[in-house]
């Protein structure tokens, strides 16, 4: 059957400060979605949290960037920031950068990550959800599951993955894109997405049967408002098994709390932490970055689960050396590495300050 999986989130006020959602919030968005699903608008539907973020994880069979789909989003945020504002939560509704519905939440502020699929006789897929940290966060992780046969095993003896696959890299200041094929595009690909503050993998796809295989949200949410707002948090959905990468391989990228962009006022470096969502509540210096992953069986548009992928005592030495790199990047205070290089903070104070003191500059010898 055909299926859209529909991942949209918004941090529409958080608790205490910026480290978790208010449980009478994700109360809210349950009732919303479950009118939506009693109407048939939608099959099924998961409500979640990842920090300070409202994850709304839903299936439906009216396509990608549906405007009814959208609009049930953008009212379940809305309706959730009221109550945000009763609760007085902090930042409430700083997601929702339109006073109005437009027909699609692309632009306005929410993270959006879909695809529609033709459901496998088994489809297990991944929702990866992240905290405090920017769009191209899964440009290594991507890279590694899908082009990495160190990691993916399955490129090398999987005769249905050793075609390889296509990444849809997109561009997300010029709002352009490219799509490049691995592995013998590996080179131009590390090219772009090693920069993943400008360029993010949008889409995978297989090389053998088109079929998309991982979607991730690209929103930067600095650029559409044009001063920061809070980090991207993005959201990621990745199918696994058969012709994509076994769970293990889509898992284990995060073995490596790799740096990302966010952290405090996301003005800093910071490792990318794998989290039961429990955790998944940062406090250290509003930190450090945090990733969840939720996985699902898929069966006629149900959602069977979910499974907290990275509750998983193997994970432990890794949340233990995002600690430990934790600690080193806070020694640095407002130095570079630790906080970003100026070009990535111009949405921040920085221009405010430069403009004061412009005068004050002459010229050197």
């Amino acid at each position: 059957m055909k299926l859209t999986l529909s991942v949209i989130k918004a941090d529409i006020g958080g608790y205490v400060g910026h480290s978790a959602s208010h449980p009478d919030i994700l109360a809210k968005a349950g009732e919303s979605l479950t009118k939506a699903k009693k109407t048939g608008l939608l099959i099924d539907y998961h409500v979640t949290q990842c920090g300070d973020d409202l994850q709304l994880i839903m299936t439906h069979q009216q396509g990608e960037e549906n405007e009814r789909i959208h609009k049930l989003a953008w009212d379940t945020f809305v309706e959730g920031t009221k109550l945000a504002k009763a609760l007085k939560l902090y930042g409430a509704g700083q997601d929702l950068l339109s006073d109005a519905f437009s027909g699609n939440v692309k632009g306005m502020g929410p993270g959006v990550a879909e695809m529609e699929i033709e459901e496998r006789p088994s489809e297990p897929v991944i929702v990866f959800m992240a905290d405090k940290t920017s769009a191209g966060a899964w440009n290594m992780p991507l890279y590694k599951m899908f082009a990495d046969p160190f990691n993916t095993i399955g490129l090398i003896i999987a005769p249905n993955m050793h075609t390889g696959f296509a990444f849809e890299v997109h561009d997300v200041k010029e709002h352009t894109k490219i799509t490049l094929n691995t592995p013998e595009e590996i080179y131009d690909l590390l090219i772009f997405i090693g920069a993943p503050s400008r360029y993010a993998v949008k889409a995978v796809y297989s090389r053998e049967t088109k079929e998309i295989a991982a979607v991730s949200s690209t929103q930067r949410l600095s650029l559409i408002a044009g001063r920061y707002v809070g980090k991207d948090d993005p959201v990621c959905i990745v199918r696994a098994q058969s012709q994509f990468p076994a769970v293990g391989e889509v898992l284990e990228p995060f073995s490596l709390p790799h740096l990302v962009e966010g952290w405090m006022r996301g003005s800093h470096h910071g490792p990318l932490m794998p989290v039961a969502i429990d955790d998944a509540t940062p406090t250290r210096f509003d930190g450090p970055p945090r990733v969840t992953a939720a996985g699902f069986q898929l069966a006629d548009g149900k959602l069977i689960g979910p499974r907290d992928m990275f509750a998983d005592k193997s994970f432990d030495r890794t949340r233990q050396w995002a600690n430990e790199v934790a600690e080193y990047m806070r020694r640095h205070g407002p130095f570079e590495p630790h906080r970003l290089p100026l070009e990535e903070m111009e949405y921040t104070t920085m221009p405010q300050v430069a403009k004061k003191l412009a005068k004050r500059f002459t010229k050197a010898d």
